[in-house]
């Protein structure tokens, strides 16, 4: 089973889908089969990887519907080791249907399993908000990335994400983990880029990531001609903090990835086939799998959870009162 991890931040424009881009493009060149997941209604992601919303049958609006398996919506792309799950604008409206289904905060991770056992890391680039999608996203995420862009304000909405993440864990997805911070959009020209990066590692400690993606002008052209960075200039100074990116998130799950890389297998369906006996020995070996999900989930919900005539999307409402302070780092286990 891949490594889901869900880049998420409320802000626009902090870098997510550019990180989602070429965060899978760069795990894919170092060969770990990667599928980079677009649930942003914008399918900006779609687009900067090269394909057109009409060039796929399936998307993840239908996957969410329940239309059709997320086996189908699955499209090859021309980078060995990378494939994708498209976005598309009707996406918009799919938190509206969402929203009278039971257990709609787990929509995601119910149909994920299906073909996780094909992916080494699965990639998904979550919309600027914290509504309905991106909580399906942290519910099926095994980890959070959290892009901030070296400016003032992007520090101000933190706060807010935090929380969220912080109810997830305690209501649908106790084992999700902060996988780190990533500075985006750094201009080493600048002394507030300098302040803000130390602002974060203040805060987040070790939990930074080491990488620092700095402005460059190929990183941005990138998307216009479809391809991820290392396609477009594998020279640039976007594409090489791209790969050390890469490389920094290998190393901190060298574990995990020994125990579960899977060499792009497509076999499957076999797997899934036999997947009662096989998921058994998986899920006693992994605490991350879904089936021990849900006890943690509904222990914790004994204890913890709102009215029963109150969702976790109302908890979050609540959480994020603007009157409140942020919680310190040590209330999310950083």
């Amino acid at each position: 089973m891949g490594k889901v991890i869900a880049i998420a931040n409320q802000k626009g424009g902090v870098g997510k889908t550019t990180t989602a881009i070429n965060l899978a493009a760069s795990l894919a060149a170092t060969e770990y089969s990667t599928l980079l997941l677009d649930i942003d209604p914008q399918a900006n992601c779609t687009s900067g990887i090269g394909l057109e919303e009409d060039e796929a049958d399936a998307s993840i609006y239908e996957v969410l519907i329940g239309e059709v398996p997320a086996a189908e919506a699955v499209i090859t792309t021309e980078m060995p080791f990378l494939d994708v799950i498209p976005s598309h604008i009707n996406l918009v409206g799919a938190e509206i249907e969402m929203i009278d289904e039971m257990q709609r905060e787990e929509i995601l991770s119910s149909a994920l399993p299906q073909i996780r056992r094909k992916y080494d890391f699965v990639v998904i680039d979550c919309p600027p908000s914290l509504g309905l999608l991106t909580l399906n996203s942290l519910t099926a995420a095994n980890s959070v990335l959290i892009p901030v862009q070296a400016e003032y304000f992007a520090l101000e909405g933190l706060g807010q994400l935090l929380n969220t993440i912080k109810i997830v864990r305690q209501h649908l997805n106790p084992d999700l983990e902060i996988e780190g911070v990533l500075l985006t959009m750094f201009d080493t020209r600048l002394n507030l880029s300098n302040q803000v990066a130390q602002e974060v590692r203040r805060y987040f400690g070790d939990k930074v990531f080491e990488t620092i993606v700095q402005r460059n002008v190929r990183l941005s052209e990138a998307p216009s001609f479809g391809k991820p960075a290392i396609l477009y200039e594998a020279s640039s100074k976007g594409a090489k903090n791209y790969m050390a990116l890469a490389r920094e998130i290998l190393e901190n799950n060298e574990e995990y990835i020994e125990s579960h890389h899977t060499n792009g297998e497509e076999g499957t369906e076999e797997a899934l086939d036999e997947a009662d006996p096989a998921a058994g020995e998986e899920q006693s070996s992994n605490p991350k799998q879904p089936s021990e999900k849900e006890p943690s989930s509904e222990e914790e919900q004994d204890e913890e959870a709102p009215a029963e005539d109150e969702g976790v999307t109302e908890a979050i409402g609540e959480a994020s009162d603007p009157e409140g302070e942020s919680p310190p780092a040590d209330d999310f286990s950083l």
